[in-house]
């Protein structure tokens, strides 16, 4: 295998039986299509939504628009590859890939922490809340988040994209991932595995143990009070907990131990970049009343919008037919 422009990696994918991967593009499109949809719904009724212009919704609206661009990384290429014999993709692609994919995956981690700051100044501290989560806050939130994200795959992708490939081109997985890409490197990736494990997986770890002290203090903030207020806070608390655990856990498990190789990481992979933000959405609507009253006024007025657009079509039709 060249180490040029022209190395091409082999994709192993979830299983060699055709009729299994027609199943899988199936599902995979399906789901892929609810992924864009539910996170589209999200970001555009807060955007024109006035109920719902907190900052609690603008982070809720910038994690959906993370969850699309994680999921549109690679899914289209993978449910493309289902139908393919022979799954390849470019060193240059393949790069592309991780690159993204640890991008958005960094900025994701840091907006979740975010959401749980905003949660936590919401419950411990309301009478400030207004002041200490006010416009310049949020929005300098939102930078740091993609900073992070940024610093975060290109600390790692600087060291990776030099690296020489001219022995084994075979990755066991759907898409293109850090440990799986460097151990097919000819050259010793010692250092750099330690990267990817302190970088990924490490801050992987610290992170979600710090998110989960921090939402402890709050549920016993909750319960040593006792109103509607509270059960309401808690289920935007338990939302907000099933979600961290989604992507947290299998990054975890992955980058923490990247270099053992586990049959169950091509999976975990799939849960984090597709299932993930597939059930956010779900997760969001369900359990969050303002939302789903912002989504069914949304659809009323698109419902209304496409009436309008088919009545003055039909009037422009009979006034054409009139004067012809």
């Amino acid at each position: 295998m060249d180490t040029g422009n022209s190395t091409v990696f082999i994709l192993l994918g979830l299983s060699h039986s055709q009729e299994i991967q027609i199943f899988f593009f199936v599902i995979f499109f399906l789901v892929y299509v609810a992924i864009v949809v539910g996170n589209l719904l999200i970001v555009i009724s807060v955007i024109f939504d006035n109920h719902l212009h907190s900052p609690m919704y603008f982070l809720l609206a910038n994690l959906s628009f993370f969850d699309l661009c994680i999921s549109s990384v690679a899914t289209p290429k993978v449910i493309a590859d289902f139908l393919r014999k022979c799954k390849t993709i470019s060193l240059w692609g393949c790069m592309v890939q991780m690159f993204f994919m640890h991008f958005f995956g960094g900025g994701e981690m840091s907006l979740l922490i975010a959401m749980a700051i905003d949660r936590y100044v919401a419950i411990c501290k309301p009478l400030h809340y207004q002041t200490i989560m006010n416009h310049r806050m949020v929005i300098g939130f939102l930078v740091l988040s993609w900073s992070i994200g940024f610093i975060h795959t290109t600390s790692q992708m600087v060291f990776t994209v030099g690296l020489p490939f001219c022995g084994p081109n075979v990755v066991d997985s759907i898409f293109c991932d850090l440990p799986l890409v460097i151990e097919l490197a000819c050259t010793d990736t010692y250092v750099l595995e330690l990267l990817v494990i302190a970088d990924s997986g490490l801050l992987s770890l610290v992170c979600f143990i710090l998110l989960v002290i921090s939402y402890i203090i709050m549920f016993v903030t909750l319960w040593q009070r006792s109103s509607s207020a509270s059960s309401k806070a808690v289920s935007t608390l338990s939302a907000h907990i099933t979600v961290v655990t989604l992507f947290f856990g299998p990054a975890i498990f992955i980058y923490a131990f990247p270099f053992n190789s586990y049959s169950v990481d091509k999976f975990l992979s799939v849960f984090y970049s597709i299932i993930t933000p597939f059930l956010n959405p779900i997760i969001y609507t369900l359990r969050n009343q303002e939302m789903k009253a912002a989504i069914k006024r949304l659809m009323k007025k698109g419902g209304e919008v496409a009436l309008l657009l088919i009545l003055n079509l039909s009037n422009d039709n009979k006034f054409i037919e009139t004067v012809q």
